[in-house]
């Protein structure tokens, strides 16, 4: 990629990752949005094909550790812009194949797009934020996404109202709305690097293990709501694609303007009480989903979910504090397919006991959230090199 001068809003590297996470949520926000409703109307699916197609979606997510691989032959801001044309490339695709092999095939494509870019993004902010700063900055990137959310499902609501509802073309737009961008992006921005050259290697440390553990369980109870929670309200509630287009639409509005905010929670309490605290509304939320009848609970349920996702910054933060300022990509690539472990078998088997009766789906989610609150207990109030964990930060106060 050439060089160019940059000066400006170019120049500027939280500019650069709000705008690629922009691009990255137009296009995933579009994709899922849509899902649903196009697999249970056109393609049949039933709780196990969900499951399946989810699994295979989490599938390059587990293999993200190979992004380390690439990044010895490229530049990681050049594997990111790949990675969103990638993304826009199964998009695109998705509508044209209305079959289970179809729907599988094109979200493997799009899959490796997201998550190549999702491990590389993580990587790019904590290199380019200041720690003082990272987890409020990384609040105002998270509301550019949502921004995108918002705009993808305000568009398709609103397609949907006027009754235009052709899937192959709808998924066609989203996906070349993400290749213009990303191209858009690559011709506007310059190069941005970290103070630190990175590994070029695989790193695993015995010190991290706290947060490796904290990363397995959260990708855990994600994907039950990224594979279920939507599903239930079509499935069970009836919602249609304009309903679901605007709940979500509800849910990037109010973290447009909330995620700077849930930003400077956790700098202002702290990765330990902001994990603790996201635990906590993930059980109560998971609780509700499987015991409600009622599709306006289930909705909010949804809602507060989806807001409550932002406060993850925690366990970012909480890595930069702790981590050797060269092992933030080797770490990202790592922890990303330590994240996705349970999210590959988790959709199918869960899908497969949702057959029987879909609340089992969300108690195990209770389950799940009550260990990671167990693990969030963990974490030490003040995070540093030697203080990974609350033992080891109480061990060094007793030797002081």
């Amino acid at each position: 990629m050439p060089e160019r001068q940059q000066n400006g809003l170019q120049s500027s590297p939280v500019v650069f990752l709000m705008s690629l996470a922009f691009i990255n949520w137009l296009g995933f926000a579009g994709w899922s949005a849509v899902l649903h409703n196009f697999t249970v109307e056109r393609v049949g699916f039933g709780w196990f094909e969900t499951g399946l197609t989810q699994t295979v979606r989490e599938i390059p997510g587990f293999l993200a550790v190979t992004a380390i691989f690439w990044i010895a032959w490229f530049r990681e801001q050049t594997i990111a812009y790949v990675s969103l044309l990638v993304l826009g490339l199964g998009i695109a695709l998705t509508g044209m194949l209305p079959t289970l092999t179809g729907v599988l095939l094109t979200t493997f494509i799009m899959s490796v797009g997201f998550h190549y870019f999702e491990t590389i993004n993580q990587s790019l902010q904590l290199q380019l934020l200041p720690k003082a700063r990272a987890a409020h900055l990384m609040g105002r990137i998270t509301a550019a996404g949502a921004v995108a959310q918002f705009l993808a499902y305000g568009s398709l609501a609103l397609v949907w109202w006027i009754g235009w509802r052709a899937y192959p073309q709808i998924y066609l737009g989203i996906g070349l709305a993400c290749a213009v961008l990303a191209g858009a992006a690559m011709l506007t921005f310059g190069r941005f690097d970290g103070p630190v050259p990175q590994r070029k290697s695989l790193v695993l440390r015995q010190r991290y293990w706290l947060y490796y553990a904290i990363i397995f369980m959260s990708g855990a109870r994600r994907q039950i709501f990224i594979a279920f929670g939507g599903f239930l309200l079509v499935k069970k509630f009836g919602y249609s694609l304009a309903d679901m287009a605007m709940l979500m639409l509800v849910t990037s509005t109010l973290n447009t303007f909330l995620a700077p905010q849930l930003g400077r929670l956790v700098g202002g309490i702290g990765e330990r009480q902001t994990m603790v605290l996201e635990n906590i509304v993930l059980i109560a939320v998971f609780a509700g989903y499987a015991t409600t009848g009622s599709a306006a609970v289930a909705a909010g349920l949804f809602i507060v979910d989806g807001v409550f996702f932002t406060l993850t910054i925690a366990q970012r933060t909480y890595f930069q504090k702790i981590g050797e300022p060269g092992d933030m990509a080797a770490t990202a690539s790592v922890a990303f397919t330590i994240n996705h472990i349970a999210a590959v078998a988790i959709p199918v088997t869960f899908g497969l006991l949702g057959m029987g009766n879909p609340a089992i789906i969300f108690w195990l989610g209770v389950l799940i959230a009550t260990l990671s609150l167990g693990l969030a207990a963990m974490v030490p109030r003040h995070p540093a090199p030697g203080r990974e964990t609350a033992f080891a930060a109480a061990s060094q106060q007793a030797a002081a």
